[in-house]
This record gives structure tokens, sequence and C-alpha cells, in this order.
């Protein structure tokens, strides 16, 4: 685990947090998979958060999604819009939630 987490050294996330970013994703996705069905899980995480992004701005943790995280699913996995929405959404929230616990920063009230 990091020291104490620094902002400026998060802009260069994957030289000074890499351990700690893949903790964060692994455990946010060990606690989806448990929850929801895990094909399901395993594509979002295959599809979609494989090219998401993490960033710290304004004292706040964000995951950045690629473009049309929809249709990277659509065809992998059969879902329905508003499941895919509610989980995708949901997963997101759980990791960010994780970078707060991970990297030892107080979530803003």
């Amino acid at each position: 685990m990091a020291d104490e987490f620094d902002p400026e050294k998060f802009e260069d996330k994957y030289a000074h947090y890499f351990n700690e970013l893949q903790r964060a994703y692994k455990n946010a996705f060990n606690q989806m998979n448990d929850r929801y069905d895990s094909e399901l899980i395993h594509g979002i995480d295959q599809t979609v958060l494989n090219e998401s992004e993490p960033f710290y701005e304004d004292g706040e943790f964000r995951v950045e999604l690629p473009e049309n995280p929809r249709e990277r699913i659509r065809g992998a996995v059969p879902v329905d819009d508003e499941t895919f929405e509610e989980t995708l959404e949901e997963y997101v929230d759980r990791i960010e939630s994780e970078l707060y616990r991970t990297l030892g920063v107080d979530r803003p009230e």
C-alpha cells in the first residue's frame, strides 16, 4: 500500500499506484461477482472496464468509461439495457469506493 496518497503522483498513476489500482479493481470485481450474474460481471470487466480510466480531481475519484459501453458488451452477454446500466453504475461506484479505501483517502461528504 502507498505510504500516503499524493494527488500529484496520481497523475502518473500507473508508475506510482499500479498495485493499489489493481487491488481496488479486483476487490470491486470480487464484490460484484458475488452479488450478480458472473457472466455479466466478467463481460463488463472485459469489454468496458478494461479500457476505463480512474482519475482524482478536486478531491474525488471518478472512473471514466470508454465510449459506448453498452455497445461494447452487446452480443457478448445477453442482458437488457436497464440491467446493464444499473449493474455498470453500481460496479463503477464500487471501484470508486475501493479506490478511496485502498489508497487511504477520505471520501468527501
